[in-house]
C-alpha cells in the first residue's frame, strides 16, 4: 500500500522547457567550464549548487559557488518570466487522483527554495490542507545533500507523517531521481520519460518501473 508519492518537479510534473539546464550550462561556461551534453545530463536532478561546483570543478570555494548559484537563480527567474513553466499533460489530474485515494503527495527538487516557491506560485499550486495541490514540498537547500542522496525523500516522509519507506513511491525523469529512490529503499522507483532522459537512457539505472509520463503511476497503484 502506497502512502506517499514523492515526485520530482522539473521534467516530471512541470514542463519548464528545459530552461534550467540551458541556464546551468550558461553559468558554468561563464565560469570557465566546457560541459558536454553528457556532463550536463550527469548532473540533472541534483542540487544546483552541487551541480555548479561539480561542472566547474577546480578550486571553487563556497563563496564562489554561491555567487554562481545566485546568477543561475536570477537568470532562471528571468527566463521563466519570458517563458512560463506549465504543468505537464495530465499531471494536475494525477495529483488530484492520488490525493483522492488517500496517497499523500510531496514534490522534491534540486532547486532551492528561492526558485521553487515562485515556480509553484506561477502555476497556482498550493501546499497543504484539503484543497492544496500537494501535501508538501522539499527543496535541495533544506537537506544535507541533494540527489542521489535519499534525504529529500526522507524529509518528504517527515513532513507528511509517513513512517515506512516501503510505502513510498518515488518518481522522476533523471538517473539521480532513480538513484535517490533506490538509496532510500522506496517500494516503487519509477522513471518518467518526459524530461532530461528518455526511457532508454533511464533503463540502466536501478528502478522498479518506467512510464512514458506521470499519469502512468496510477496504473501501478
Amino acid at each position: 500500500m502506497i502512502e506517499l508519492a514523492a515526485l520530482d518537479i522539473a521534467g516530471t510534473t512541470v514542463d519548464e522547457h528545459g530552461l534550467v539546464y540551458e541556464v546551468l550550462r550558461e553559468v558554468v561556461t561563464e565560469a570557465g567550464a566546457s560541459p558536454s551534453a553528457a556532463d550536463i545530463r550527469r548532473w540533472m536532478g541534483t542540487d544546483k549548487r552541487e551541480a555548479i561546483a561539480g561542472l566547474v570543478g577546480g578550486a571553487m570555494v563556497g563563496a564562489d559557488v554561491e555567487r554562481r548559484y545566485r546568477r543561475f537563480a536570477d537568470r532562471l527567474a528571468d527566463r521563466y518570466r519570458q517563458q512560463p513553466p506549465r504543468p505537464l499533460p495530465g499531471v494536475p489530474e494525477t495529483l488530484a487522483a492520488l490525493r483522492s485515494r488517500g496517497v499523500r503527495v510531496a514534490l522534491t527538487t534540486g532547486f532551492g527554495r528561492d526558485v521553487t516557491g515562485p515556480l509553484l506560485a506561477s502555476l497556482g499550486w498550493t501546499v497543504g490542507g484539503p484543497d492544496g495541490t500537494v501535501d508538501a514540498v522539499v527543496s535541495a537547500d533544506e537537506v544535507a545533500a541533494g540527489r542521489p542522496a535519499p534525504y529529500l525523500i526522507f524529509r518528504a516522509m517527515e513532513r507528511t507523517g509517513v513512517r515506512r519507506v516501503d510505502r513510498v513511491l518515488v518518481a522522476g525523469d533523471t538517473a539521480a531521481d532513480l538513484e535517490a529512490g533506490t538509496n532510500a529503499g522506496a517500494a516503487l522507483v519509477v522513471g518518467v520519460g518526459t524530461g532530461g532522459y528518455d526511457l532508454d537512457q533511464l533503463a540502466p539505472t536501478p528502478h522498479t518501473h518506467l512510464v512514458p509520463a506521470l499519469p502512468g503511476i496510477l496504473d501501478l497503484l
